[in-house]
């Protein structure tokens, strides 16, 4: 299998060209080496700027909501500047000087994951200052399944700009191509496909080394539960993260964890176990304090369903301790009105839903319209 990456420094296009990258840590071959060396030491290409995403380029600010700064880097001595601080779209200035814009990101699959609105933010710049665009393609970790509701205009934010699903099944590459073509971002945009992967191989099928995308998501177990639990982030329950085992834990002080992993597992969900787990997160939510709960164990990844299960959890949680249970406040991730839970869901509906004490299995079936049509939507932009 080869990334677009690899395929990209074979064709030699760059030569001769200004290149800003956009990437971070885990932007890595094969072989471990990571794309802003590789394009460095490219025959006739100077590298002139690097642009990183939220958590900074090499992913060194554990917390979310944490801005970085723009600085030099110390190896290049090339502008290092930061898309998650002041600005999360490439100014002018940033902009001045290059020839193009490469995109080297891994994403993980899941809608709110802010990498892929990064790269939109980019396009936009490119689109308004006429620079080309190069994404570099990579795989989708977590497969092809399509899962959740998509995002409702009027619910956009930096953790959701555009109306796909929560699990959306699609690459970076193919992502840029819906969202400069059908959302009408119009940037003048280079896809550069994979060779040699298919739509249905997890990351751990590939060959390729799993370098964490971001702080919290250690391992490709963390990722193909994230679509689901994710959605923690918007109660005041932890969701594991200052554990080891981020959005693979989740609970609250004030919950027995053998009585709340037997009512899970009661439910007979697909693919999954859970088991009691008491743990203590050492930073975020309830630092320093046991939380009961469980562990999420995917036992067939094929038939589980990660958003199916984050819903469950939630609405296990609210129905065993009503009076305990609660949304999280504003502010989260630049919003400052709406609810967490309605951002992270892309809609109030999810919310509404719970709060009436509709079956998880109901509200997953509520999908399936909106599921559909964004899998016959998105044909005309897949690239395997």
């Amino acid at each position: 299998m080869r990334l677009g990456s690899d395929l990209l420094l074979a064709s030699g296009q760059l030569r001769g060209r200004r290149v800003g990258v956009v990437c971070n840590h885990a932007s890595v071959d094969r072989g471990y080496a990571h794309v802003i060396d590789r394009i460095a030491a490219a025959d006739g290409v100077t590298l002139a700027a690097i642009f990183g995403p939220q958590h900074g380029f090499r992913s060194d600010v554990q917390d979310n909501m944490v801005e970085t700064p723009h600085r030099e880097d110390r190896t290049y001595r090339v502008p290092l500047y930061s898309l998650y601080s002041e600005t999360r779209e490439p100014t002018a200035g940033m902009l001045r000087g290059l020839d193009v814009l490469v995109i080297d990101l891994q994403d993980i699959g899941a809608r709110i994951y802010t990498y892929i609105y990064t790269m939109a933010n980019c396009l936009r710049a490119a689109a308004r200052h006429q620079v080309p665009v190069i994404v570099c393609d990579r795989p989708n970790p977590i497969g092809p399944a399509v899962e959740g509701a998509p995002l409702v205009p009027g619910f956009e934010s930096f953790v959701g700009q555009f109306p796909i699903p929560m699990r959306h099944g699609m690459t970076i590459g193919e992502l840029a191509r819906l969202f400069n073509e059908a959302y009408g971002i119009g940037a003048p945009l280079q896809v550069v496909p994979m060779e040699g992967w298919s739509r249905d191989m997890y990351a751990d099928a590939t060959g390729l080394p799993w370098v964490m995308p971001s702080p919290n998501m250690p391992t490709l177990d963390t990722a193909i539960v994230y679509p689901g639990t994710v959605l923690f982030e918007g109660v005041l329950l932890s969701e594991g993260r200052g554990t080891t085992r981020p959005f693979e834990l989740v609970g609250a002080p004030w919950i027995d964890a053998e009585t709340f992993a037997g009512e899970m597992n009661a439910l007979g969900l697909p693919g999954v176990v859970f088991r009691p787990a008491v743990f203590e997160p050492t930073f975020q939510k309830h630092a320093r304090t046991a939380c009961g709960g469980c562990q999420i164990h995917v036992t067939d990844r094929e038939a589980f369903r990660p958003v199916l299960t984050g819903v469950a959890l939630l609405a296990t949680f609210r129905r065993l301790d009503p009076a305990q249970f609660a949304w999280r406040q504003p502010p989260y991730e630049y919003e400052h009105d709406r609810l967490p839970i309605d951002i992270l869901a892309g809609s109030s509906t999810l919310r509404e839903q719970i709060e009436a004490g509709l079956p998880p299995v109901q509200i997953a079936e509520s999908w399936h319209p909106g599921e559909a049509a964004f899998a016959a939507a998105r044909q005309p932009f897949l690239l395997y």
